[in-house]
């Protein structure tokens, strides 16, 4: 089992990266203002709190000597230094309704905030779920699955956490900086300038710390989702790693991506030691100039008594979350490495169809009869690659039945995913009843196509369920889906499980045999009654006599959906109205069974070795 692509470490520009954050908040914009409202309101309140002690000690300790005005205009608005004097329960009830209105403000902002940013959590998880549906398979193939589910998950829980927690805090801690300067100002120039005297050295220092930490985020996101990656392809192929006894080989590859990120994360760490260390050392050197600046104006009687306990109060309500503005800008860089990851997802182009409106106003589909397909000199090859196919050209008529048989990898299964829009034709054209299909939207082609691949997938729920799962209708008739498992010689087979057409099948329907999941898969191609049936390789897995059962019924349906069979066991296709041999990219034979066995060539050789195989096997069969 193969390791999951390396992706490198996302450093995406700053604008790029807040354009697609003020994106993703689209539609939240007027919480977020209400909920910056409600913080203001909170910071303002908070710093009137310590106002009251500090005029009370002016004022009433003071006898009023020296004090400032706004240390009276305080008072007043209490009711008076007599009534201060007299009635102590004034500045408490004072202080407690300050602090009730603080607190109204903090839950406001919470309620505000984390609200939108669960809204514009499960907005995003919808947005990628849908992008990733519509994804082109080439880059589904290219970009590993547990990658994928770490961006649908992780990362939107990192950016959920950033709108909701980082983002604000980050606004409150500035408000917490920027409120009390006027306050200050008019206590104490002097004290106001001590006391914001390291705030500058510490915003320098986040910012140089930010830039160092957001290349570190961005690789811990991406050995994570590597690791993730190696979990989920483990998982999926545990019976793989157990058949050929690779589990030490798994754990050792394992323990080098886990060991990756345990490097990541431990850089990331080391980074956040050197600054909660340096922040931490500006923050008491802060306190320490105003406690000694502050100390000395007191002493030589230039600073009041009050406006020292506020300076001393308001510092360290302030340079705590500024120190904390610090933590929430550094984090915020790998909020900003999630949201670029989001955003990489975002920007991969989607397959798209023409106009909904426009496939609403088509006719509706006759299922009664099959698709006329037509393929003229179609090419096509992989970017920087040579051609996987050459010159492909064939006219299938609706209601008829194309085989496609030769070696592994001379493109036969290429032909299903172009006519299915999986892919695009390099050159050349092809046409549905007529139609380019170009022009027919994706969904609208495989709506009407059922297809069973050689390894069907089968969903972790009741038998019913995946039998239905191609019917586009509310349900399908019992009846009806009878008919199809009767077909696909599966219905005998269902009624001898316990709990017959609910029996829960295991994951990816591993709880059934190779056989079994195929004729399940049949079936559920069938009961959508599609006008084209694609059995790619549909029949490796069941007994010869089952698959003439499952043709034979087949031969027998009264609607007659165009079918392409692709086979290497020849017996599959030998009713086949018309057969094309594929070698190399190119159509090397094309006719009917009887044509192609009395002529030369590679269907011939094919036909003489499995006839001679099938003979000996029945002999052996005989004899024993």
């Amino acid at each position: 089992m193969s390791g999951a692509p390396s992706t490198p470490a996302i450093a995406p520009p700053p604008l790029a990266t807040l354009r697609t954050v003020l994106r993703m908040q689209r539609g939240e914009q007027a919480k977020f203002a209400y909920a910056a409202c409600a913080m203001f309101m909170s910071a303002a309140f908070l710093y009137l709190v310590p106002l009251v002690p500090q005029a009370i000690f002016d004022i009433i300790v003071n006898d009023g000597r020296n004090a400032s005005a706004l240390s009276r205009a305080t008072i007043d608005c209490i009711g008076g230094a007599d009534a201060v004097r007299n009635e102590l329960w004034r500045p408490a009830l004072v202080m407690c309704a300050l602090a009730l209105f603080a607190a109204v403000g903090v839950h406001l902002k919470s309620r505000l905030a984390m609200g939108a940013a669960e809204r514009i959590a499960r907005k995003t998880r919808d947005q990628m779920y849908d992008h990733v549906q519509r994804l082109p398979v080439a880059t589904l193939d290219r970009i590993p699955s547990g990658d994928l589910i770490q961006r649908c998950s992780s990362d939107i829980e990192t950016a959920r956490n950033f709108f909701g927690n980082q983002a604000p805090e980050i606004l409150r801690s500035v408000l917490m900086l920027l409120i009390p300067l006027p306050i200050m100002a008019m206590l104490d120039w002097r004290m106001a300038i001590a006391s914001i005297v390291c705030v500058p050295v510490m915003l320098a220092f986040t910012a140089v710390q930010f830039r160092r930490m957001g290349p570190s985020f961005g690789r811990k996101e991406t050995t994570e989702a590597s690791m993730t990656a190696n979990v989920t392809e483990n998982l999926t192929g545990i019976r793989t790693v157990r058949a050929f006894g690779r589990g030490a080989f798994e754990k050792q590859r394992f323990e080098q991506s886990s060991g990756a990120y345990r490097d990541a994360d431990a850089r990331l760490y080391r980074l956040f030691a050197n600054f909660w260390s340096v922040s931490d050392l500006m923050c008491f050197t802060q306190q320490v100039i105003v406690v000694g600046l502050g100390a000395s104006f007191l002493a030589n009687g230039s600073l009041e008594l009050g406006a020292y306990f506020y300076f001393l109060t308001v510092v360290t309500m302030f340079i705590w979350p500024v120190r904390m503005l610090g933590r929430m800008v550094v984090e915020s860089g790998k909020a900003l490495a999630a949201i670029a990851r989001l955003d990489e997802i975002l920007r991969e182009p989607v397959e798209r169809d023409l106009d909904p409106a426009a496939e609403q106003a088509r006719p509706a589909a006759d299922n009664s009869r099959g698709m006329h397909v037509v393929f003229s000199k179609v090419c096509f090859a992989y970017p920087g690659g040579a051609n996987v196919l050459d010159d492909i050209s064939f006219d299938l008529p609706a209601g008829k039945t194309l085989a496609l048989v030769g070696p592994s990898g001379a493109g036969k299964s290429t032909i299903i995913q172009l006519l299915l829009r999986f892919m695009e034709p390099a050159s050349g054209a092809i046409t549905i009843d007529g139609e380019t299909l170009a022009n027919i939207p994706r969904a609208s082609i495989r709506q009407r196509a059922g297809v069973v691949l050689q390894q069907p997938f089968l969903y972790s729920k009741q038998l019913r369920a995946n039998l239905l799962a191609g019917v586009r209708a509310a349900s399908a008739h019992d009846g009806a889906l009878e008919v199809a498992t009767s077909t696909a010689c599966i219905h005998e087979t269902i009624l001898g499980f316990p709990e017959g057409y609910e029996t829960v099948v295991g994951e990816k329907g591993l709880t059934l045999s190779g056989g079994q999941r195929q004729r399940v898969a049949i079936a559920r191609a069938l009961v959508a009654n599609p006008r084209l049936l694609v059995l790619d390789d549909a029949l490796s897995a069941v007994d010869m006599h089952t698959e003439v059962s499952i043709l034979a019924a087949l031969r027998e349906q009264t609607a007659r959906p165009t079918r392409i069979i692709v086979a290497h066991r020849l017996s599959a296709v030998v009713d086949a109205d018309l057969i094309l041999v594929i070698d190399g990219g190119r159509i090397t034979q094309r006719g009917t069974h009887t044509q192609l066995t009395q002529e030369p060539g590679l269907y011939r050789t094919l036909w003489q070795i499995q006839t001679e195989v099938e003979d000996f096997d029945l002999k052996s069969e005989v004899a024993t």
